[in-house]
């Protein structure tokens, strides 16, 4: 780049629905000197609950994304010979024109599908192509079998994406576990491999704890935040609140939306506890329903970095994980500064729940430590 100008930079997405990514490119988009750096957003559709937190003058989005691109859901729904069309073809050269638009110095995409996206929309530029970071948040192996229809598409997404991640020229994990498990799993130079942990901002979360909680229970509470989906066992949690006993006197309460609302709501019932179970939603402001949880639980069977753990711990909630690949022992000090239980284990999961809501004391000190281990 000539000398003084600031790195011109694209963020590729494929919309800001989402978690801890979208929420990454946000940060990067707010907080970057703009001296230092020119950055822009390259999105496949103008959707998600982080539109508003954006310069939309900065923001380039694909013609006919809502009709071509429509990606929302579980992995596994896109899977349709429409969609996967849409994505080899379609959506490659949407992100080549931003490219070619932008000019950008550097390109960096988020998650596996859209790292698929890029590779395939620079593929053949020549001494015209930008140097791209391929930044992954997830568990590759993990999201690639969900997602599956059968062994063969199953082969097919893993040798792909061994191609494409070889092909970066940095490869961004946000955990330390999930860099040595990419490395190993994806065949990757380790010379290439850059971890950074997600952005966490602790004054923001602070500043609106005092939020209010509409349709709260009158009850103390437990704590969850997710996608409603296969990755985060919100089953495992409701299974382990009705063993627990906790529903006498506490509730559950599960922020966020997703395929499997219908399905919780009847597991939930059908346990004898579908009063003392709260399905919010998505909100806005989650930090204010962390920092009166008595406990935060995250059961996920996989992750890359769990940013929802780490803000509620930002919020003052005492944590209690799942040990799943990857990120929870990057987050916690477990022991100190949060608890972790194995994964899918409802037994183990019910008696640590009912351990810790009975002991406020140790509750008080995690607390405490979370607090400085977040910073």
């Amino acid at each position: 780049r000539p000398l003084g100008r600031p790195i011109k930079v694209l963020l590729l997405l494929s919309s800001l629905h989402g978690g801890g990514a979208e929420r990454v490119a946000v940060h990067l988009m707010q907080r970057l000197d703009p001296e230092r750096f020119d950055i822009r957003m390259g999105l496949l559709r103008a959707a998600g609950p982080y539109m508003g937190q954006v310069d939309m003058s900065r923001v380039l989005v694909a013609s006919e994304g809502e009709r071509h691109f429509n990606y929302d859901g579980p992995n596994s729904a896109q899977y349709t010979t429409g969609k996967v069309v849409g994505g080899a073809v379609r959506a490659p050269l949407a992100f080549r024109k931003m490219v070619r638009d932008t000019q950008p110095d550097v390109v960096m995409s988020f998650l596996k599908g859209t790292n698929l996206l890029a590779w395939l929309s620079l593929f053949g530029m020549g001494r015209s192509r930008p140097k791209w970071i391929a930044r992954e948040g997830n568990n590759v192996l993990s999201v690639i079998e969900e997602e599956s229809p059968n062994r063969i598409a199953t082969a097919a997404s893993l040798g792909l994406t061994k191609k494409a991640y070889r092909a970066a020229d940095a490869v961004l994990a946000n955990s330390s576990d999930m860099a040595q498990g990419l490395i190993h799993d994806l065949g990757l130079d380790p010379s290439r491999m850059r971890m950074i942990n997600n952005p966490i901002a602790i004054g923001t979360i602070q500043s609106q704890l005092d939020g209010s909680l509409p349709g709260a229970p009158k009850r103390p509470f437990i704590l969850t935040a997710g996608r409603l989906e296969y990755q985060k066992a919100h089953e495992v949690l409701i299974s382990a609140f009705a063993q627990s006993g906790l529903w006498r006197t506490h509730a559950l309460v599960i922020l966020g939306k997703g395929s499997k609302l219908a399905e919780l709501h009847v597991l939930a019932a059908s346990l004898g506890i579908g009063e003392y179970v709260r399905f919010i939603g998505f909100v806005a402001n989650p930090y204010a329903w962390m920092s009166h949880a008595e406990l935060f639980v995250l059961p996920s069977r996989w992750e890359g970095f769990p940013t929802v753990a780490a803000e509620a711990m930002a919020a003052g909630a005492p944590l209690l994980l799942s040990d799943c690949k990857f990120g929870p022992r990057d987050v916690i000090e477990a022991g100190v500064s949060g608890e972790l239980v194995p994964v899918d284990d409802i037994s183990a999961l019910a008696e640590k729940m009912r351990d810790l809501i009975e002991d406020p004391a140790r509750r008080a000190q995690m607390a405490q430590a979370g607090a400085e281990r977040v910073k």
